[in-house]
């Protein structure tokens, strides 16, 4: 039997978007799966250092929870996981605290920078 259009739900749901900033081409890429949030940003059209973003909740412990980040491919540096918190922790914050993978290939980490990327990926909300 087949199922009318409108009812198919896609398994996986992407959003993409693309922006110049500060002369530089930079896109994003949001994919929602069933357990993690993926969040690509490129400015090299490649992948770049790959991100673990965990929500860590403390029981009884009404805040927010706080953030682990972990580098799971590429160069660990400190400004990775700064940006890392920066771009992506509101993402975890509205999926209900699902955690966050982000592939981060970023010419440019200025905070003006880090600020207009932050709002790409919320024209991609998938989550």
């Amino acid at each position: 039997m087949n199922t009318p259009a409108a009812e198919v739900k896609p398994v996986v749901v992407s959003k993409q978007a693309e922006q110049v900033i500060n002369g530089v081409v930079t896109q994003v890429v949001c994919t929602a799966f069933t357990n993690h949030i993926l969040v690509l940003v490129t400015q090299y059209g490649k992948m770049g250092t790959l991100v673990s973003v965990t929500p860590n909740m403390v029981t009884g412990d009404l805040a927010k929870p706080t953030l682990t980040t972990k580098v799971l491919l590429g160069c660990d540096e400190p400004i990775i996981h700064v940006c890392a918190k920066n771009l992506v922790s509101f993402v975890s914050q509205e999926s209900k605290n699902k955690p966050v993978l982000l592939a981060l290939a970023l010419k440019d980490k200025n905070v003006d920078s880090i600020k207009t990327v932050k709002e790409v990926i919320k024209s991609c909300q998938v989550w």
